[in-house]
């Protein structure tokens, strides 16, 4: 057991998202483990399935396994293309209890109140709902329906929920998938690639002010050049997040060393 606490920060970023895992299999290959997560969208996913207890390869089987993209799960009635309410009952499988309160992992999700127009921190009750709402991605996901109201990717206003971290952890470990690409008008040819870039930039804008409050971060640079939709590249993905973690590991294990 840790002698002093250890907080895991999880941005969106659709499949970059998968470059967390790469991360936490870093961080157990050094017997490194969180003990507060508060994640985002993708990141909400990720830690949601490592709060649960499952393994870095545990998680990335289920990512490469699952798809959300199935004709099963296409929105019918309602604004967007996928509805997440049909792929509920299959995410509940990889939990052995649909509740924050069994994990062993505290976890915070973070959505975003679509009638409210503002951010809500998720830590109790119901777990899987919530997941779901964090990551409904606008026009690409049907809003998320919990009781009476409806919520879409926490990203929106929150790409990177550090607040329910910050006076509860000693060290705060944040890992951010989303840098900003160069780019030029000869690329933004679709409505997908217009949504994309203007997601990007505005997560980006109020995430980017609040790297400094880790004491250390891990953004893989080269995740610059992929979708955010684009499956096939989930191997590369990891791959990605696992060397960059790598290459922090000498870092983070000095500097939690000196909590001691």
């Amino acid at each position: 057991m840790n002698p002093y606490k250890i907080g895991l920060v999880l941005s969106g970023g659709g499949v970059k998202g998968v470059a967390h895992i790469g991360l936490l299999k870093a961080l157990e290959e050094h017997d490194i483990y969180p003990d507060c997560i508060s994640g985002c969208s993708a990141g909400a996913m990720v830690g949601a399935l490592y709060a649960s207890g499952k393994t870095a390869d545990e998680i990335f089987a289920i990512f490469q396994k699952v798809s959300l993209f199935s004709f099963s799960n296409f929105a019918f009635g309602k604004p967007g293309l996928i509805d997440l309410a049909r792929f509920k009952a299959q995410f509940q499988t990889f939990f052995d209890v649909d509740t924050y309160e069994s994990l062993p992992i505290t976890l915070f999700i973070n959505a975003t109140d679509l009638i409210k127009g503002q951010t809500r921190i998720f830590s109790k009750g119901p777990l899987v709902d919530t997941i779901l709402s964090s990551s409904a991605f606008p026009l690409v996901f049907s809003p998320y329906k919990i009781g009476d109201d409806l919520y879409v990717d926490g990203g929106v206003i929150n790409n990177f929920p550090i607040e329910p971290l910050l006076n509860k952890c000693d060290y705060i470990l944040g890992s951010y998938v989303n840098p900003i690409k160069d780019t030029e008008a000869k690329h933004i040819t679709n409505t997908l690639n217009v949504m994309e870039r203007v997601y990007e930039i505005a997560t980006s804008y109020t995430s980017l002010q609040k790297l400094d409050h880790c004491n250390r971060i891990i953004l893989p640079q080269a995740l610059d050049s992929y979708n955010t939709f684009d499956m096939k590249k989930a191997a590369l993905i990891y791959q990605m997040g696992y060397e960059e973690a790598k290459k922090s590991m000498p870092l983070i294990l000095k500097e939690l060393e000196s909590l001691r």
